[in-house]
């Protein structure tokens, strides 16, 4: 046991956690001086974790661990890196630069520091410039960063679990194209987006996985599509519906298997790291085919960065469209969903695998848009 005076002059004990006399007598003192900084009102912040990280060290013969905000959300964005995907990554880290950013000065205290009212500040904070399910995603972004610390022994508690996630109301769905939307929509477009649009039809892919399409992905002797779609890392091949043949025989295909079906898109998610210039390409053409109304942020007054409704008719319809088309034309769900790329428990359960004549059958059933 150490036994000292407080600050205020009362006389304590406190369990050194040692049977041994030598090493005791070291944390006692370390206690003694503690009290003594703080009876002349010299025990800073910085000085009282320097003690207390001492006598942690004296007594487990290791270090205490600890990391200051900024620090411990490098570290967990590193570790990251190796287990997310390249899209997913990128979001985490305009969260944290975000929290970052809100913090300001107090992003160098320790981690303990981070408590409820400072997310809940954080929260209130981007709630103005993005949309409800934005935030709720950036909470548990964070949620997910504090179990971390607190697994890794520098919290107690996981103060954003404290924190509520906002409530969404509901907005309508996005629809499936008409077929007579889609003809319009083909006849606005210029090639490469007619290219675009028939995989979306007849591959149900999404907008980022078709732009990101070489030449490699496609074989032309057995008419399939090979590739692993950025969203859930699901390898699919998937047999190349008869518009899609015509279609990719009339591109020159050159002597390079990298090079991209779609180049402007394709350079466009490089450049970008991601979709949205592409989907507001998509926009224009919907505006063209008077399928949606043209974009401006001056229609409520609300400025730039005013959240927006989702559009009800978007790129993403197109796998809605496929779907649709698929049970509309009598194809089971697993097929349609094995097509498409849903996850689901019947096709789990159910089927190890289903091949690729079954799919080719199916998509064989889908009408022909292009004529």
């Amino acid at each position: 046991m150490a036994c000292f005076s407080l600050p205020d002059g009362r006389r304590t004990n406190r369990s050194t956690g040692t049977s041994d006399k030598k090493e005791a007598q070291r944390i006692a003192n370390q206690f003694e001086d503690a009290s003594t900084q703080g009876q002349a009102k010299k025990m800073t912040e910085s000085r009282a974790r320097k003690t207390i990280a001492d006598i942690f060290a004296l007594s487990n013969q290791e270090v205490l661990p600890s990391s200051n905000i900024k620090e411990f959300f490098e570290s967990w964005l590193k570790r990251k890196l190796l287990e997310a995907g390249e899209n997913t990554h990128s979001r985490y880290k305009t969260v944290v630069d975000q929290l970052t950013k809100y913090l300001g000065n107090r992003a160098a205290l320790d981690i303990t520091h981070l408590n409820a009212k400072e997310i809940s500040g954080f929260r209130e904070d981007i709630s103005k410039r993005v949309s409800p399910g934005t935030v709720n995603i950036s909470l548990k972004i964070l949620r997910s960063a504090l179990n971390q610390a607190k697994r890794d022994g520098l919290t107690d508690v996981n103060e954003a679990e404290r924190v509520t996630l906002l409530k969404i109301r509901k907005r309508p769905g996005r629809k499936a194209f008409t077929e007579l939307q889609l003809k319009r929509i083909l006849k606005v477009a210029n090639d490469e987006w007619r290219g675009m649009i028939l995989f979306g039809i007849y591959t149900g892919l999404r907008l980022g996985d078709i732009a990101s399409l070489t030449w490699r992905n496609i074989d032309l002797i057995q008419n399939e599509i090979s590739l692993t779609t950025t969203k859930t890392g699901r390898e699919q091949v998937l047999p190349l519906a008869k518009p899609l043949v015509r279609l990719l025989e009339k591109i020159p295909a050159g002597d390079d298997p990298e090079a991209p079906l779609f180049q402007s898109a394709f350079d466009s998610k490089q450049k970008n790291q991601n979709t949205s210039m592409i989907s507001k390409q998509f926009h224009k053409i919907l505006v063209a085919a008077k399928l949606a109304d043209k974009r401006t942020h001056q229609k409520r007054g609300e400025g730039r960065s005013a959240t927006r409704a989702p559009s009800v008719l978007s790129f993403h319809s197109l796998r809605h469209t496929a779907t649709s088309m698929l049970k509309n034309a009598g194809v089971s769900d697993s097929v349609t969903m094995d097509i498409i790329g849903h996850e689901s428990a019947a096709v789990s359960k159910n089927y190890t695998h289903i091949d690729n004549e079954t799919k080719r059958k199916a998509l064989d059933k889908l009408p022909d848009i292009t004529e």
